[in-house]
């Protein structure tokens, strides 16, 4: 492989990564439902 080709891999993956966690970022924003987490100060329950 030369080194112009691993370029154009590299440069694609990063693209296809940046891509992914947009995709992901939108949808668990539209998300709605219920919230349950629990942590030191007890247990918290939120509406999304």
């Amino acid at each position: 492989m030369t080194n112009s080709n691993a370029l154009y891999l590299l440069v694609g993956a990063v693209i296809a990564g940046v891509i992914g966690a947009g995709i992901w970022a939108y949808q668990d924003s539209r998300r709605s439902g219920v919230e349950i987490s629990v942590g030191r100060h007890g247990v918290s329950i939120e509406e999304r």
